[in-house]
């Protein structure tokens, strides 16, 4: 701290100018605020599907999959209520990432008209919001946004989000490739840069990074409070070039980028945390054309990341905060 920070304190105090406030406790004060806002909206019947205590069981049943689920659906609220349920999402998320969740929810529609009713119940209002606990109470709090392809997840203690894990981004079809949204591709983040990873792998180098030839059906370990143990597969990325490790970096910052600055920061932690025993793993043929899945993993981040269905356009990928998921670790 300079001689100069105290004197500008000094006289911003003097002028009637507090100090300037940290970003994660402006974030804990702006969601606890639209989450009593929306609680607040909500008729008795409603509240009782919509709130949970902190310590329900609930708060840790997390999947993706089109399934019943506890909640409020958006199409059960008025459309005051939705707005309010909005705000909340958007205090979740970075522009960035409220597109790419609004988005997910859109494509139920295409899913709808292209499948013709033969497959899962496909609406783009079927996505509940959950709230654990009271909001702003500083023992603890959470919400949850959830619903086919998107689950987000956030704990909150002493003010401040202490964890925004585990999360789950998927996209079905990866790329829109008929009709009024043909060429509309809401991954292309975390696709783009692993194609250029890929690219760039010597052969011995792929050797190491291809587990087995052929990639698994579907992601591992959702509707899990913790994630289960696993080795490290692939290869480590002390063994790849400097720019080949920018390029790891790159795909994680792409699902960082999904979340405000105090969230966004946590998980790039996460990634400086596990910089020493990284890997990156990659199933199926080195050829994106084909079913494939990758992971990145270190010590306090674990990424899975699978396209395999619907000639190798339906995406499913998420993101453990391994011993930090829904703040159970994390104390006040």
């Amino acid at each position: 701290m300079t001689l100069a920070t105290p004197l500008l304190m000094l006289i911003a105090t003097a002028f009637g100018q507090a100090p300037a406030a940290d970003p994660a406790t402006d974030l804990g004060a702006s969601m606890a605020e639209a989450a009593r806002r929306f609680v607040d909206s909500l008729d008795d019947a409603q509240r009782a599907h919509a709130t949970f205590a902190f310590g329900s069981p609930e708060r840790v049943n997390w999947h993706w999959i089109p399934r019943p689920r506890k909640g409020i659906p958006i199409k059960d609220l008025r459309p005051e209520q939705r707005a309010l349920a909005f705000g909340l999402l958007d205090t979740g998320l970075s522009t960035r990432g409220n597109l790419k969740a609004t988005t997910i929810m859109s494509l139920e529609e295409i899913l709808r008209v292209d499948e013709k009713g033969t497959g899962p119940v496909r609406d783009p209002e079927l996505y509940f919001v959950s709230v654990f606990g009271t909001p702003g109470d500083p023992s603890g709090w959470g919400w949850r946004v959830e619903g086919h392809h998107l689950a987000l997840n956030y704990t909150l203690k002493g003010g401040r989000v202490v964890s925004a894990t585990p999360f789950m981004f998927g996209s079905n079809p990866a790329i829109v490739r008929s009709g009024p949204h043909k060429g509309l591709r809401n991954l292309a983040e975390i696709e783009a840069p692993v194609d250029a990873l890929l690219a760039s792998l010597t052969d011995d180098q792929k050797k190491a990074a291809i587990v087995r030839g052929v990639a698994p059906d579907v992601t591992t370990t959702p509707n899990s409070a913790k994630l289960a143990s696993a080795a490290a597969e692939g290869i480590g990325c002390e063994k790849l070039s400097a720019e080949q490790r920018e390029i790891v970096a790159k795909i994680v910052r792409a699902y960082a980028a999904n979340f405000p600055p105090p969230i966004e920061a946590q998980i790039l932690r996460q990634l400086a945390d596990s910089e020493a025993g990284l890997h990156f793993a990659w199933y199926g043929p080195a050829d994106r054309s084909k079913n494939h899945a990758f992971r990145i993993q270190g010590p306090a981040l674990f990424i899975d990341f699978n396209d395999t269905q619907n000639d190798v356009n339906h995406i499913h990928t998420f993101y453990r905060g391994v011993e930090d998921d829904f703040g159970l670790r994390a104390t006040p």
